[in-house]
C-alpha cells in the first residue's frame, strides 16, 4: 500500500515575516497529518529559515533544484547538492515544467541531477508533463516516455525505488485548470504502466504525485483514484489552512 505524499513548491514566493506565519500555522496543523508524508519547498535562500522555524517532525524539507555538479567549487549562483543535505532537506524537486520552460532543462540535465541527488541519498521528486500543444498534438505518451526513459536510461530502474515522480500537465500550472481525475488517472496509470514493462514491483511502489492546481476542493477525488498518491501543491501550499486540507484530503 503506497503513503500519500503532498510536497508544497512555494516557487518564488516569500519573505521571512510571510514565511514566518505560514510555518507557525502548518505546525500548528501539523497534528492532523498522520498517515500521509509531507514536504515544504521553500526558495533556497529561505530553506535554513524554514527549517528552524519548523516545529513538527510531520513536515519534511525539500529544495526545489540543484545543480549537476556533486561536488562544490567554481559554479556561481548554484547550489549542491550536499548544501542541500546539509541544511536538512529530504527532497528536491527536478525537471519542474518551468524550470525546462524558462531556463531549457533538457531531459538529459534532469537525469543528472537526479543521479546526483540519489549519489547523497535525497530523494528526487522528478516532473514529467505536456504541453497544451503536445497533448492536442496526441504526443502526451512520448513526451511522458522521453522524459522518464532519459532517466531510468541515466539511473537504472531499480533506482526508482527512490525517486517520486510528479506528473504536471503544464497547461494546468498556475492557469486554474485542471485535468479532470479520469484525465489524470489516466496518465498516472500510463506512467506506473511504462515503468512496469522494466520492473512491476518497482513501478507498483512508486509514488506518482498529481501537480496540476490541486486546491482543498478537488484533492480528495484526486487523491482517491488507484494510481494518484498525492499530490505537489503550487500555490495552495502558501496558505497553512489550504495546504493542510489537501494533505488531508486523502486520509
Amino acid at each position: 500500500m503506497r503513503k500519500l505524499f503532498v510536497a508544497g513548491n512555494w516557487k518564488m514566493h516569500g519573505n521571512k515575516t510571510f514565511i514566518k506565519d505560514l510555518v507557525t500555522g502548518l505546525n500548528a496543523k501539523s497534528v492532523s497529518l498522520n498517515n500521509v508524508d509531507v514536504a515544504v519547498c521553500p526558495p533556497a535562500i529561505y530553506l535554513d529559515f524554514v527549517n528552524k522555524c519548523l516545529a513538527t517532525d510531520k513536515i519534511f524539507l525539500g529544495a526545489q533544484n540543484i545543480a549537476i555538479e556533486p561536488e562544490q567549487g567554481a559554479f556561481t549562483g548554484e547550489i549542491s547538492i550536499a548544501m542541500v543535505k546539509d541544511i536538512g532537506c529530504s527532497y528536491v524537486i527536478l525537471g519542474h515544467s518551468e524550470r525546462r520552460a524558462i531556463y531549457g532543462e533538457t531531459n538529459e540535465q534532469v537525469a543528472d541531477k537526479t543521479a546526483t541527488a540519489l549519489s547523497a541519498n535525497i530523494t528526487p521528486i522528478v516532473c514529467v508533463g505536456e504541453t497544451l500543444a503536445e497533448r492536442e498534438a496526441g504526443k502526451l505518451e512520448l513526451v511522458i516516455s522521453t522524459q522518464l526513459n532519459t532517466v531510468i536510461n541515466k539511473v537504472g530502474i531499480d533506482a526508482f525505488a527512490n525517486i517520486v515522480i510528479a506528473y504536471e500537465p503544464v497547461w494546468a500550472i498556475g492557469t486554474g485548470k485542471t485535468a479532470s481525475s479520469a484525465q489524470a488517472q489516466e496518465v498516472h496509470a500510463f506512467i506506473r504502466s511504462l515503468l512496469a514493462q522494466k520492473n512491476a514491483e518497482v513501478a507498483e511502489k512508486v509514488i506518482i504525485q498529481y501537480g496540476g492546481s490541486v486546491k482543498p476542493n478537488n484533492a480528495k477525488e484526486l487523491f482517491a483514484q488507484p494510481d494518484i498518491d498525492g499530490g505537489l501543491i503550487g500555490g495552495a501550499s502558501l496558505n497553512a489552512d489550504d495546504f493542510i486540507a489537501i494533505c488531508t484530503a486523502g486520509v
